[in-house]
């Protein structure tokens, strides 16, 4: 079984280029569908989670095909 590494919260953040408050809303609100772990009272990101969330959120300016 692979191993992969859970980020933390300031981890995740930094790779969205978001405060980790924002990602705290975000659970909260259930604003974002952006998967979580908890493992007991702390929250991890899996990085595949983080990287799918940012190309659900990407988009092409329709002037921009070539």
């Amino acid at each position: 079984m692979e191993t992969k590494k859970l980020l933390s919260p300031e981890e995740a953040a930094a790779i969205l280029n978001v405060a980790p408050g924002t990602l705290m809303v975000w659970r909260c609100t259930g604003r974002y569908n952006l998967p979580y772990v908890k493992v007991g009272r702390l929250v991890r990101y899996r990085m595949e989670d983080i990287e799918a969330f940012i190309e659900s959120r990407t988009s092409e300016h329709p002037g921009d095909a070539a």
